[in-house]
């Protein structure tokens, strides 16, 4: 198979990213995760299927998705855009067709040099500010075959690439991808095993693992640690940071992701129940003792966004 006919799931590719490795990047990002984070932030990405967001807020009541959808997902009763997931397919026509914006089909498929064509429109930012190209998700690694095939291309067009992963993918995966990603961005989500599978679905242990043999491998990394407060943000969990972070030989900079409740949203413009409860910011001050606390106790920079 040609990396013409390789194919993926994307979601979104952010242009000018500064916080998903070092420079300016271009951050793709793919459907279909293994997780399911009670916190995150990108619920669209979970699914490998594309999905409808529904804006209501921008809705005009104009009744023309009714007339174009194929399943009738779409009604208007009492004149009010009623819309009935269970029928939809997400085929995008009534997305194409809503001039208002208030539909937005979430994810289609591209080839690989689709992709590589508008990674590459920004090069030479790339070039001047050490930046390249991050694949993130949902998790890459469960689309490994297309995440293999763009980092792989994008290497031989002299890119910089960053791989942003959970760490639940058979080790011999990454192996695979080591010629290619030149910087591992690692989730450490929660450092009891029992508690981060009662928050992301899995256990830690094959996470971890995989993390250990990465950096045995000699393959740099970037510790990337989502903070919710009530939820796994306490002094055990920045202390079980703080010992990982210290067995790293290849560990090159740590990111602590205070929690932002832009998943509230997205989660109402999926039709899904808000699971996220009342979490919300976190205070700045609050961000900076973390940051001080993890700075006091490694060798690497520590950084917050």
């Amino acid at each position: 198979m040609t990396k013409n006919q390789v194919r993926g799931q994307v979601f979104d590719i952010k242009k000018f990213a500064i916080h998903d490795g070092p420079g300016i990047r271009t951050t793709v990002f793919l459907k279909g995760c293994p997780l399911s984070c009670l916190w995150c932030h990108n619920p669209e990405s979970q699914s490998f299927e594309p999905e409808l967001f529904f804006l209501p807020e921008l809705c005009t009541n104009c009744g023309h998705c009714v007339s174009v959808c194929p399943n009738s997902c779409h009604q208007l009763i009492n004149g009010v855009h009623v819309m009935d997931r269970e029928k939809c397919t997400a085929c995008g026509l009534c997305a194409s067709e809503c001039y208002a914006g208030a539909l937005e089909l979430v994810g289609r498929t591209w080839t690989v040099d689709e992709v590589l064509t508008e990674v590459l429109k920004d090069k030479a930012f790339y070039e001047n500010s050490g930046g390249g190209m991050t694949i993130s998700g949902g998790e890459p690694m469960s689309q490994f075959k297309f995440t293999k095939a763009l980092l792989t291309a994008a290497k031989k067009k002299g890119l910089h690439n960053c791989l942003d992963s959970c760490g639940w993918a058979p080790f011999e995966k990454y192996a695979e991808l080591f010629d290619v990603v030149d910087l591992f961005l690692w989730d450490y989500k929660a450092t009891d095993s029992e508690l981060h599978r009662e928050l992301t679905g899995v256990p830690n242990e094959r996470i971890l693992e995989n993390l250990a043999r990465i950096d045995a491998a000699g393959k740099p990394t970037i510790l990337r640690c989502p903070l919710v407060p009530g939820v796994n943000a306490d002094d055990s969990h920045l202390h079980g940071l703080i010992r990982i972070a210290r067995t790293l030989k290849h560990l090159q900079q740590i990111d602590l992701l205070p929690y932002h409740p832009l998943g509230k949203s997205k989660l109402e413009r999926l039709g899904r129940e808000n699971n996220q409860g009342a979490m919300s910011f976190v205070p700045p001050e609050q961000v900076e003792q973390w940051t001080a606390m993890v700075s006091a106790a490694v060798d690497v920079p520590v950084k917050h966004s």
